[in-house]
């Protein structure tokens, strides 16, 4: 069974910085890309970055510049470090992973979200 567990999330002041880790119970190289997305109130869920098993990464316009996707498949691991963070970043962070394995082969699997909340 695939879990995605996320961690890292909390309050913080503008400008200051938050790394935010996404660990799979399950080998990620069997998943293609891995990312992570955002829901903020009152918006639409937007993808925030993604990352390729080849270290191809894509960010959001609004991600550009500030936040870095990271994988780490001997670890199972996602990271997002986020830089420079604006009020406009408050949102529930969710890590997303797409399947190329054999037997679950284009189900995605969601995290269970971590609250990120930019305040002065």
């Amino acid at each position: 069974q695939v879990e995605l567990v996320e961690s890292g999330g909390g309050l913080v002041q503008p400008g200051e910085s938050l790394r935010l880790s996404c660990t799979a119970s399950v080998s990620t190289i069997r998943f293609n890309p891995m990312g992570w997305f955002r829901l903020a109130p009152g918006k639409q869920r937007e993808l925030v970055a993604t990352a390729t098993t080849g270290g191809k990464t894509n960010y959001a316009d609004s991600a550009k510049g500030r936040f870095t996707i990271s994988r780490d498949n001997a670890k199972n691991t996602v990271d997002l470090q986020m830089n420079s963070l604006k009020p406009e970043d408050t949102a529930v962070y969710y890590c997303n992973a797409l399947s190329i394995n054999y037997d679950d082969y284009g189900s995605g699997y969601w995290g269970q979200g971590t609250q990120v909340t930019v305040s002065s």
